[in-house]
């Protein structure tokens, strides 16, 4: 092992090894399942902020997009850079203040499918069980991205075996999920959050600067696509070439799919959570600022890290799978070792800010939602807070079976994830607080027609039929409001105690 390896073995293991003590301290104050999965919706403003937007943007945000950018995609990862800032504002505006007060006037809900079950007074729990079903299903997908960036990124900085740096991410993500809950999670969120976006910035600035400035740099970067069309690089594989041959041919069909994923942001359990949590509505102003500058900047930089990297890196050509470590290699060719260890640091901290809190909402939706709420009703807090940490290790475990292909995509992972939970949740969430006329029925019919859409229309895919090009995510938007506004409509029987709450929260809301 080299010296270089060394260094950053250490910054490594000093990173790691605060995320487990933070865990271990923040164990303490887990007294009920309120605490584990909530808090007690006691954070601040700044914490609510970056731990959502950390917890957010994943692996994705410096492996998979930067590599989408490498790819010849920069249009494809600029536009759907532009609908994820677009969606992060516009949750924040119209969902946040009212998802929190519409959880606490419906019973207090401490997660996503409980606040569906009050919402929708559904007292056989079917809303709550269909959602928690969904969500188990996306969240495995998405912990598994997780845990590939992980291995990448150990692949990549140390040459570990791929599955050596999947059971190393494992380890420490379940460490402090565990035994921290969500105090741990969102503490450790706002580090990893505040470490990413430093390190970001400072990588943009250097690229731009080494080469030469704005335009000197983009300039380079569209020869180097050139060249790569023209097949210079005989390295390249065929996927990598039809990737280049596809974003030369990008059209409104492309740049649709890429904005839609601005969607995913209403119904994304993970991020919406984050706005129950928060200490008080008045904080909820100074937290959307916060997180839409963070938003805004780490995006934009993310994708010119990618572009850059291109340049940047020559003579060395990431092929396919391996483009995703280009902010990786960066980090290691631009900083001291020990620096870079620190920095690459914040791509494990993208990968494990995500995981830790899908973990903790999959897992809450099954104990608190399905264990207490359908098979055990008299379940005791002690009971839910075990079962909560067992169906953490159920979870990983299989996300981690799904993870054990190296050539598996971040991307593609987090694509399949985001339009799940977007399509699904996302119409549900908006209708539940914004329509009074919104049933049980309508609700389930659509949150169902949704998914099937998503898992048949992106198994179809463009060589059936151009349509089934757009992201999935759009379709099921659609569909789900449609379906859940006919079949409320059509649903003659109106819960007068449903409209009641409804004029309640309202009422709270103005």
């Amino acid at each position: 092992m080299t010296s270089a390896m060394i260094q950053q073995m250490i910054a490594f293991i000093l990173y790691l090894g605060a995320m487990i003590f933070i865990g271990i301290k923040f164990m303490k104050k887990n007294n009920s399942s309120a605490d584990f999965f909530l808090g007690g919706r006691k954070l601040g403003p700044w914490t609510t902020a970056l731990s959502a937007e950390a917890s957010d943007m994943s692996g994705w945000l410096l492996m998979g997009l930067p590599g989408l950018a490498y790819l010849g995609g920069i249009k494809e990862a600029f536009w759907t850079a532009v609908g994820l800032a677009v969606g992060t504002y516009l949750s924040w505006l119209i969902v946040a203040k009212r998802l929190r007060k519409c959880t606490i006037t419906y019973g207090n809900s401490i997660t996503i499918p409980e606040f569906l079950n009050n919402r929708f007074n559904d007292k056989k729990k079917i809303m709550g069980t269909v959602t928690v079903l969904f969500n188990i299903l996306f969240f495995t997908i998405y912990v598994a991205s997780g845990f590939v960036a992980c291995a990448k990124l150990f692949n990549s900085v140390f040459g570990l075996e791929y599955h050596v740096g999947l059971v190393i991410g494992l380890v420490v993500i379940l460490t402090y999920t565990i035994t921290g809950g969500y105090f741990a999670v969102c503490t450790t969120d706002f580090i990893q959050g505040t470490l990413m976006f430093i390190a970001l910035l400072l990588t943009g600035g250097i690229l731009m600067f080494t080469l030469g400035g704005p335009s000197v740099a983009f300039a380079k970067v569209t020869e180097f696509g050139q060249r790569a069309m023209s097949g210079e690089f005989n390295s390249l594989s065929e996927k990598m070439q039809a990737t280049f041959s596809a974003n030369q041919n990008y059209g409104f069909t492309s740049i649709i799919s890429a904005v839609v994923w601005g969607l995913g942001y209403f119904g994304m359990p993970h991020f919406i959570v984050r706005f129950m949590g928060i200490r008080s509505n008045r904080e909820i102003k100074i937290s959307r600022r916060i997180a839409v500058i963070w938003v805004i900047i780490a995006l934009a930089v993310a994708v010119f890290v990618g572009a850059l990297g291109s340049v940047y890196l020559q003579p060395t050509i990431l092929n396919t799978s391996a483009a995703e470590t280009v902010f990786s290699e960066t980090l290691k060719l631009m900083f001291p070792p020990f620096v870079a260890g620190i920095f690459l640091c914040a791509i494990l901290a993208a990968a494990m800010s995500t995981a830790d809190s899908q973990l903790l909402v999959a897992s809450s939706s099954f104990s608190q939602d399905l264990y207490k709420g359908v098979i055990n009703k008299k379940a005791s807090d002690k009971s839910v807070l075990m079962v909560s940490r067992i169906s953490v290790l159920v979870i990983a475990a299989i996300a981690f079976c799904l993870s054990l292909d190296k050539d598996s995509s971040i991307f593609s992972l987090v694509s399949y994830a985001w339009a799940g939970f977007g399509g699904t949740l996302g119409p549900i969430i908006l209708l539940a607080l914004f329509w009074r006329g919104t049933t049980n029925k309508g609700a389930i019919a659509g949150f169902i027609c949704a998914g099937i859409t998503v898992v048949v229309w992106n198994k179809l895919g463009a060589d059936i039929h151009p349509i089934f090009g757009v992201y999935e995510i759009l379709p099921a938007f659609i569909i789900n409001l449609v379906v859940t506004v006919v079949v409320s409509l059509c649903d003659k029987k109106k819960d007068p105690e449903v409209l009641a709450k409804f004029d309640e929260y309202k009422k709270a809301a103005d």
